[in-house]
């Protein structure tokens, strides 16, 4: 069996499960966040009971219009806020104390290899990273996941991605899955898992390999997955729960030599170079240096997918010495509060402030169109998020392009798409 399919069948309890099979799995862990869950909620409670499944094993993070933008968004983190009390529930965060979901959980110990994870936000597949098992499903889903700890699946075909050759002085995970993406096209993946093999791989840190997983489903996929190894175990060892009596057996699966895919597919990173998904899908992928005449108005650096540390170093590392082009607005927010306190200490902030951009509490901002960032008729951002989708990010004129934070802090510097080659 593939490692999707090993982990499904454990849940199952089941020897072996084959793709295209329906289960009935327990689920590990279930996230909402503040759109997602109040649905969830509502559809709970018309089932009249008055527990939850497992309150240690339920998280809810308001991020996506914290703080509230407005009546509704501050109602919507409410309903969150009575929910948790309600069902004593220990996973719920506050504002302050976490930050976007998918970058909070792995930074907090949440999740763990081998582990089954559903969440009604389709970036849920983050989590593959780690070597789990993770996926995003409807509200009603997770409705009955609250009450009864369980979902029903179907096994996903596979696809394995080799990638082999040495990448370039510029090129990070985010440009590879960009790439990727490019040529599977948005639904090269339909309901498939997309496992990460290979050398390149096998030298990715934890972050770029989140950032990869993060963008499975870009592709249409059901689930981005990579074994764990050495770099997740040295990883894991650095992480602790914070929240007593949350504990679970670590999986440490691979794929089988003899397991069957769909499609085996080979890419030599040494062809790719800074990357960049135009609009209007992140399927339309082209070098930055093709796109050089592209002036932007907004640069967004954060979300789920690019908002952790290592993000931010990258971007300070090449704005320093340097302004943010008049005329643009860089927009920078850490994923997590520890990241925020991280880049606080390490003076990375002074950096972009005194650059000319600005810096905003952890949230999702601007990455759905939401909060802090919203894009005007015909403006145009080149940001670090996931979906370019037309008006994602605001005005149905406004365009995005995405692409790595290399790529986006050399455009801020610049006022237009820019690698990173023309910056150092």
């Amino acid at each position: 069996m593939t490692i999707t399919e090993k982990i499904l069948a454990i849940h199952a309890g089941k020897k072996k499960v084959f793709p295209g099979e329906f289960i009935d799995a327990g689920v590990d862990l279930a996230l909402g966040n503040d759109i997602t869950a109040p649905l969830a909620i509502k559809e709970f409670e018309k089932l009249g009971i008055n527990r939850v499944f497992n309150p240690k094993r339920i998280v809810l993070i308001p991020d996506h219009f914290v703080p509230a933008k407005d009546l509704k968004s501050a109602q919507q983190a409410r309903l969150l806020k009575n929910f948790a009390k309600n069902y004593n529930i220990k996973f719920y965060y506050e504002l302050g104390r976490a930050g976007v979901e998918h970058a909070f959980l792995p930074e907090q110990g949440l999740v763990k290899p081998g582990d089954l994870i559903i969440g009604a936000d389709s970036h849920t597949c983050t989590y593959g990273a780690l070597g789990a098992f993770a996926t995003g499903v409807g509200s009603t889903d997770l409705a009955g996941v609250f009450a009864t700890g369980r979902i029903w699946l179907k096994v996903p075909e596979s696809i394995k991605f080799i990638y082999y050759g040495r990448m370039g002085r510029w090129v990070s995970g985010k440009d590879l899955i960009l790439y990727t993406i490019s040529k599977t096209g948005v639904d090269g993946a339909s309901y498939c898992a997309m496992e990460f093999t290979g050398e390149v791989i096998s030298g990715l840190e934890i972050s770029e390999r989140l950032t990869m997983c993060n963008m499975a489903i870009e592709a249409g996929a059901k689930n981005g997955i990579i074994a764990p190894d050495r770099i997740t175990e040295k990883y894991l060892s650095g992480i602790k729960c914070q929240v007593p009596g949350f504990s679970r057996a670590v999986k440490y699966l691979k794929s089988d030599k003899d397991a069957k895919y769909k499609n085996i597919i080979e890419i030599d990173v040494s062809k790719i170079k800074p990357f960049v998904a135009c609009p209007s899908l992140p399927s339309k992928g082209k070098p930055a240096s093709e796109l050089k005449n592209v002036k932007i108005d907004q640069v967004f650096i954060g979300s789920c997918t690019n908002g952790r540390i290592e993000d931010l170093r990258i971007a300070a590392k090449l704005l320093k010495g340097h302004r943010v082009k008049s005329g643009v607005r860089l927009i920078v927010i850490p994923g997590t509060q520890r990241v925020y306190l991280q880049a606080l200490k390490e003076g990375l902030l002074e950096i972009f402030i005194t650059a000319g951009g600005t810096v905003c509490t952890p949230s999702c901002g601007p990455c759905l169109g939401g909060h802090c960032g919203v894009l005007g008729p015909d403006e145009i951002c080149i940001a670090t998020s996931n979906r370019n989708f037309t008006g994602r990010m605001g005005d149905l004129k406004s365009k995005v392009y995405l692409a790595s934070p290399a790529v986006a802090i050399s455009s801020a510097i610049k006022g237009r798409i820019t690698s990173p080659e023309e910056i150092s």
